[in-house]
């Protein structure tokens, strides 16, 4: 599963994406940039959810709170438990799928 989470009361999405990674796994997100906004409509609520993408120079760790293991992968070697909206975001990304706007 990719990061995330709630932005806060007067704080943009950009600025929500770079505490989230911080938050969770210690990297400094650099150059955020925005790749999508999604509609997320499960267990009964809407969510709407911004992408980023950039850059860290930095090793994940886990929080221990919200994830157990923080990880990176390259593109073309995912584990084979990737969450089929990371997946559809990936397939996204690289040109093999068109975006529909649902999460």
């Amino acid at each position: 599963m990719l990061p995330g989470g709630g932005i806060g009361r007067r704080e943009s999405p950009a600025d929500a994406a770079v505490r989230e990674l911080a938050e969770e796994t210690g990297c400094t997100l650099d150059a955020p940039t925005a790749i999508g906004r999604f509609e997320a409509r499960q267990e009964g609520r809407r969510d709407t959810v911004f992408l980023f993408r950039g850059t860290t120079r930095d090793a994940p760790a886990a929080d221990g709170v919200e994830l157990a293991e923080a990880r990176l992968f390259a593109l073309d070697d995912l584990p084979a438990a990737v969450s089929p909206a990371t997946a559809r975001r990936i397939a996204e990304y690289r040109g093999t799928a068109a975006a529909d706007g649902r999460w």
